[in-house]
């Protein structure tokens, strides 16, 4: 081999390594931007038209249901907003009081209906939402709803988290000690915990607090996505209501 094809050959090579190196940067650098952020996005989406859908549902939400359903407001209301929620989560503590504001904004129009998507990255927001339904077995649906009140309480230091402390609280609302525990320590209500979260990704929710907007007259639905001011929610609402 000449010195002129040798040192074609030593560019070739070095060329070669330098695309290389080059792609291996990119590539982590892409991996470290785009991972860091799922649990953000997963928690608290930032969408600047509050009834954007993030992803097309592939199936609706599961109508509701007087029976299995949680309700807060009159069971008969045209409008339904069903928010997929997290015990967990900062953002669905702070989105609670604005349920309760839209309730008593729309009386017999609207009510909210609670349903469990509890994020992996939160290690007890799953037994907390398997206990508030033995909560919901044993004392009833307005037991249910002080459970949930406690658990997204402002003025706690610290909701209640371990399995004694989960117990006692149901026992406080009207549920009996054994049961309670029963309920809690064989997983009764865990698998129906998950169908309830799988039926909100079928629909459309990929983090806490999801809102779907549901007329219950025509049972079309919206998505509101986040922990919205309240003044999003009563656009949406009101548009709905107008039609």
């Amino acid at each position: 081999m000449n010195t002129s094809s040798t040192h074609s050959w030593q560019q070739n090579i070095w060329f070669s390594v330098s695309l290389g190196l080059l792609g291996v940067i990119v590539g982590y650098m892409g991996a470290q931007f785009t991972g860091v952020k799922a649990p953000q996005v997963a928690e608290n989406p930032s969408v600047p038209n509050p009834t954007e859908q993030v992803a097309p549902p592939v199936q609706p939400p599961p109508s509701v249901d007087g029976t299995k359903d949680h309700i807060r407001g009159d069971a008969n209301a045209p409008l339904s907003l069903i928010v997929y929620s997290d015990f967990d989560c900062p953002y669905s503590k702070r989105h609670h009081p604005t349920l309760a504001q839209i309730t008593d904004a729309y009386g017999e129009k609207v009510n909210v209906v609670y349903r469990h998507f509890p994020l992996s990255f939160h290690p007890t927001a799953q037994i907390k939402a398997e206990a508030s339904e033995c909560v919901a077995e044993l004392a009833g649906n307005s037991a249910f709803w002080s459970f949930t009140d406690a658990m997204y309480d402002p003025a706690a230091t610290a909701a209640p988290a371990t399995k004694d402390e989960l117990v006692a609280l149901g026992v406080k609302l009207g549920a009996n000690e054994g049961q309670m525990r029963d309920c809690i320590e064989q997983g009764k209500y865990a698998q129906d915990v998950k169908d309830e979260m799988q039926a909100g990704t079928l629909a459309g929710i990929n983090g806490t607090p999801g809102n779907i907007l549901l007329d219950n007259r025509t049972k079309k639905t919206s998505v509101i996505v986040g922990a919205q001011p309240i003044d999003a929610f009563k656009t949406a609402i009101d548009t709905v209501l107008a039609q």
